[in-house]
Order: structure tokens, then C-alpha cells, then sequence
């Protein structure tokens, strides 16, 4: 049978090549390397059984692989923490003693120093976020009543964000310029631009002229004494924030 004669040949095939100590010489070495490789894989031919050809293919695959050296076996585990110990680097050199305690933090007590600072970085994004609402719930309160149910009742998001990019803009502006003057001639429209204006805290003023023989509306727009910085959150977001219930 297969596996007896495998049993049988077992013992001549067991040690290595490599580790023989015959001396014949490179040439006889390889010339037997061949001979064996040659008859491992004429035996894994003529075995059926599933366990012996696993072990003839494992054993042609040694054969064929010369074993490693101490040196490439060192190699294998250069890598922290088998090999060399690394140089000290300029980081872990400044202020040794204090960097020592915080190394050596027991890992529950820097569990909990993690989830409290979390936390306080989460209450300062959530302190920020109420103090922009807030300003943004302020700056809707100045609006007159009346503009602040036609905003609502008819909202023309792009057409607001439009005076809002003019009135912002003109806010941020640190030159000279002191008056904003848009000609908005459509009733609605311009009951929209004074709601903006008294979002933003800046007086807005209309007067009516003739040009080319039709009336003619202008509106100046100038900063007042206690106009600062624009809200972070500008009109219509805030109107979309109310509408989606943040408020």
C-alpha cells in the first residue's frame, strides 16, 4: 500500500538536506536536493490518502526552502518588541520626569481623563452653539411684527439670502463707506430688505423720487452706533431652523 510505503521511506526523507553532515560538496548537495524533490513528488502521484499527501506536499515545500540562518531569523523579529531597542527619540527626552507620570497613567484613570475631556469639549461646542442661536433668536425679535409674519407667510429664502450677502457684506466692510443704497422698487421686496435690516441691526430708510417721469425708490442703508459683527447664523437659516423645529 501507499501509506505503508510512505511509512517505509519515511525515515530516509525525515532530515533535512541542509543539515547534512555527509560534507560531499555543493554539487553532490544539489545533485541530492534534486534526486529528493524528484521522488516527493513522484510519491504525492501515487498516494491517494488525503493526510499523506498533505504531509508530501508540507515536506516538498521544506525541501525546497533551505532553513534560515540566525541571522535571518533575527531579521524576522527586528521589529519592537523582539529586536533592537529603538534610540530615544527628542520628544521622549524633554521633561522626562514630568512625560514619566503621564505614561505610566493607569489606563481607568486615563479612561475617565478622556471621557471628561470629551465632555468638556462637548459642552463648550453645545455653550457655542446655544450663545449663535440665541444671538439669531434676538436679532428675529428686532423685526417688526408685521414684517416677521410676512417673511413667514410668504419666505423667498434666495431672495432674502441675497439682501443678506449685500447687508453682511456691507457690515464687514472696514473702509469708509458708510451707506448701502439698493433701488428695490417692489413693495414686497423692500418690506423684505427692512426685515433683513433689522435682523442685522443697521437702519434702512426709503425715499421716493421720479426718474424718467415714473416714481422711483431708493433705499439707504447706514450702520448704527451699536452694529457689530453679523450673527453666525444668518436669517435664513434660522428660519429653516424654526421651520424644522430646532426652535
Amino acid at each position: 500500500m501507499a501509506s505503508a510505503d510512505l511509512l517505509r521511506r519515511e525515515e530516509e526523507f525525515y532530515s533535512s538536506l541542509f543539515d547534512s553532515t555527509k560534507g560531499d560538496g555543493v554539487k553532490s548537495r544539489s545533485q541530492l536536493i534534486e534526486r529528493k524533490i524528484e521522488a516527493l513528488e513522484d510519491m504525492a502521484t501515487k498516494v491517494s490518502n488525503r493526510r499523506s499527501r498533505k504531509w508530501l506536499n508540507d515536506r516538498l515545500l521544506i525541501e525546497l526552502v533551505p532553513r534560515l540562518h540566525v541571522e535571518e531569523i533575527k531579521g524576522l523579529f527586528a521589529p519592537p518588541p523582539w529586536g533592537d531597542e529603538l534610540p530615544l527619540s527628542a520628544f521622549s527626552q524633554t521633561s522626562i520626569g514630568e512625560w514619566d507620570a503621564f505614561r505610566s497613567i493607569d489606563m481607568d484613570a486615563e479612561e475617565k481623563l478622556m471621557q471628561r475631556m470629551n465632555q468638556s469639549s462637548e459642552k463648550q461646542k453645545m455653550t457655542r452653539v446655544d450663545e449663535d442661536e440665541m444671538s439669531a433668536l434676538n436679532a428675529w425679535r428686532r423685526i417688526d411684527r408685521q414684517t416677521r409674519e410676512a417673511i413667514k407667510r410668504n419666505f423667498l429664502p434666495e431672495l432674502l439670502e441675497i439682501y443678506e450677502e449685500r447687508v453682511r457684506a456691507f457690515i464687514e466692510d472696514t473702509g469708509d463707506k458708510d451707506v448701502l443704497v439698493l433701488n428695490v422698487q417692489d413693495p414686497f421686496q423692500r418690506l423684505l430688505l427692512h426685515g433683513v435690516c433689522e435682523f442685522y441691526n443697521v437702519t434702512s430708510t426709503t425715499m421716493s423720487s421720479v426718474r424718467d417721469g415714473k416714481p422711483w425708490k431708493t433705499t439707504t442703508i447706514k450702520k448704527r452706533v451699536g452694529t457689530g459683527a453679523p450673527s453666525r447664523i444668518t436669517l435664513v437659516s434660522f428660519l429653516r431652523m424654526k421651520k424644522n423645529g430646532s426652535q
